[in-house]
């Protein structure tokens, strides 16, 4: 069973011929690091599962600053959703951050799966429900916990990340600069 099925299934149950119809409506492409898979000012038109590999989200502020949203590796969804959902032009750029295989589901074959299987309108509302606690939960943290806390709570949740990420994307996903990060961490593994 493909790993983008098993994702599906933790959540709703396909028939054999249902995974068939849906993973004919997707697309696998293979990218190399630091490809740029969508540029900030485009409109997604996808939405992406990673197979193998890792991507991040992120935006470029007014003074070139970089601000991470979000990172995905193998089993993780990844997406501009206010790009996706309301198909204006959105704010995120999506990088690969090491050589991936990932899954390309069109929001015009997202919806016409709605149609065809109506159950996968519930898996992806359980997957949006879940990134709007997640985001929620985060927006709570950077108002509430120092970033010291941050850190260790990225840790806790992503223990995979921390090698493969570079400090500088964990700083900025965090909130803070590179250097305050790296003397924070300096000073915690000093404890």
């Amino acid at each position: 069973m493909s790993l983008i099925i098993q994702n599906i299934s933790k959540h709703i149950s396909l028939t054999q011929e249902e995974e068939c119809l849906f993973l004919s409506k997707t697309q696998i492409l293979n990218y190399k690091a630091k490809t740029i898979v969508l540029h900030s000012g485009e409109i997604c038109k996808h939405s992406y599962f990673v197979n193998h590999g890792l991507l991040r989200s992120f935006n470029i502020n007014d003074n070139i600053v970089e601000h991470v949203l979000h990172f995905a590796c193998e089993g993780w969804w990844i997406g501009d959703m206010y790009s996706l959902i309301s198909q204006k032009p959105g704010n995120l750029f999506i990088e690969v951050l090491e050589d991936a295989e990932v899954v390309l589901l069109s929001k015009e074959n997202q919806e016409i799966l709605y149609q065809e299987i109506p159950k996968l309108e519930r898996f992806f509302r359980i997957l949006t429900e879940k990134s709007l606690v997640s985001n929620q939960e985060r927006l709570m943290d950077n108002l509430s916990l120092s970033a010291e806390e941050r850190f260790e709570k990225f840790c806790k949740k992503y223990p995979t990340l921390i090698q493969k990420v570079p400090q500088k994307q964990i700083a900025s996903y965090i909130g803070v600069t590179p250097e305050f990060f790296s003397t924070m961490k300096s000073k915690m593994l000093r404890k």
